[in-house]
């Protein structure tokens, strides 16, 4: 019986434990920009954590950090032999709004042979398949190598404490090279391995007008309201081809050559589906790009939320004293997040009309990351793939962004491998995030084949 046959079968042996115990995981509330969620992102730990010694780990523990704990396991079969560190995050998204969801979310549920709950992908469901891979590789003594996890609990908020955390601990996290699943493939049918994310500017915007909400008949026309003034700025920081309008925001980015986007355009790409998904008639952005193109190797600029004013019932005819918004920034690579805030803030203070005074707050943000495609780890995750889907995989960017990445090779020196296993139509960060059955499986039946031929490459 060869490999691949003996993951199958306990794959199928075990499916229902693996449910069950993925459901316990994903009924924690590990919400990680709640204060109100502290409580649970130590459950959240502890379940990992317990999880990975179950599986076959020597050795775990939870370490404290600035903000919240990381879950650091590992089994050292020959200190001789490589090293794979599995890196993932158990914190998830806020679910509001809760009214959208069909099902309660962190009741998990299985429906059309979907898991609905949130973290289901992004990462709970993905980082499971790697605890459970890992369980079938330590049960039947096939382990090839040397595994470590560390599973961190902020990546949602852009993992503050994750750099002084690596420095310190630098040596418990020394490897030869950290795999994750936290991205996503083309489709189900088209397996493919991110070779690049976007890097990420977040940040929180005030308004401020008069001393105190006014009277729109007695005030208004001769006071400025910032609700107004705050999206006249908004408006005006993209052109009319969708160019972000900041002084100085593209000099740094990195060109892509006229080879790679003909690569890319190959890779397949079904725009009517792509908008019938979402429900949108026209796709829209930089004037001269893809939408693959736009979501890969170009940065871009969105608003994520705004308010102010009054948005009660009924009416309330107020001039409002405030009005604020969160703004997003995807960067590409060469572009530097902490470059982008101070030009971002420079511009935003500088469009503020008379009337109105500016406050900007950054959230968090983090770098760029393009991933080896002549990597050892890359040639045996491309190996897997072909294995398990029986084609080609196919490399491509991710829009998204995983702060922590770019730290990794730059304190750990260490490169990342992404192998996901998501689907786009999953919902992650939206009401219904969903994971089929299939990719859950699907992604325990080819992570053992990466530590195989990672193995083989090695040699």
């Amino acid at each position: 019986m060869d490999i691949m046959e003996n993951i199958t079968g306990y794959i199928s042996e075990n499916k229902t434990r693996f449910i069950d115990e993925l459901f316990g995981l994903l009924r924690i509330p590990s919400v990680s920009s709640k204060t109100e969620h502290k409580n649970d992102m130590h459950s959240a730990a502890e379940y990992i954590k317990n999880s990975i010694l179950h599986a076959g780990a020597d050795h775990a523990e939870i370490i404290p950090t600035d903000g919240h704990p990381v879950v650091y396991g590992e089994k050292i079969t020959d200190p001789s032999l490589p090293v794979v560190m599995v890196y993932g995050h158990y914190d998830v998204q806020p679910a509001e709004p809760l009214e959208l969801w069909k099902s309660p979310p962190f009741e998990p549920e299985i429906r059309d042979d979907k898991i609905w709950a949130r973290g289901a992908d992004d990462d709970k469901g993905q980082l499971f398949m790697h605890v459970k891979a890992f369980e079938y590789m330590a049960k039947t003594d096939s382990l090839p190598c040397n595994i470590k996890f560390m599973i961190e609990g902020e990546e949602e908020i852009g993992s503050p404490s994750m750099e002084k955390f690596c420095r310190e601990n630098a040596g418990k996290l020394k490897c030869d090279v950290i795999l994750v699943s936290d991205t996503s493939m083309i489709a189900r049918d088209v397996p493919s391995i991110t070779t690049g994310l976007r890097g990420l500017s977040y940040l929180e915007v005030e308004v401020t007008g008069p001393n105190r909400d006014l009277h729109s008949g007695l005030y208004g026309g001769a006071v400025a309201n910032p609700v107004n003034m705050l999206a006249k700025m908004i408006a005006s920081l993209t052109d009319e081809n969708n160019r972000v309008t900041i002084k100085g925001f593209y000099d740094d980015v990195a060109e892509v050559d006229r080879e790679e986007r003909d690569a890319m355009a190959r890779a397949p790409f079904d725009e009517d589906l792509y908008k019938k998904e979402i429900d949108v008639d026209e796709l829209v952005g930089e004037t001269g790009y893809s939408a693959m193109e736009r979501t890969g190797i170009r940065p871009s600029l969105d608003v994520n939320g705004i308010w102010g004013g009054y948005t009660g019932e009924g009416a309330k005819t107020i001039l409002p004293s405030k009005a604020y918004a969160k703004i997003s920034m995807r960067l590409v690579p060469n572009q530097d997040s902490k470059t982008i805030d101070d030009l971002f803030i420079k511009h935003f203070n500088s469009i503020a009309p008379p009337g109105v005074k500016v406050t900007t707050r950054v959230l968090h943000g983090g770098e760029g990351y393009v991933s080896p495609v002549d990597h050892p780890a890359y040639r045996a995750a491309h190996k897997a793939y072909h294995d398990t889907f029986g084609k080609e995989p196919v490399p491509f960017r991710s829009g998204g962004s995983i702060p922590i990445i770019s730290l990794f090779e730059k304190i750990l020196g260490a490169k990342s491998i992404l192998m996901g296993f998501g689907l786009e139509s999953d919902a992650i960060h939206s009401p219904n995030e969903n994971y089929p059955l299939w990719n859950f499986y699907k992604g325990i039946e080819t992570i053992p084949l990466f530590y195989k031929y990672y193995v083989g490459e090695m040699k």
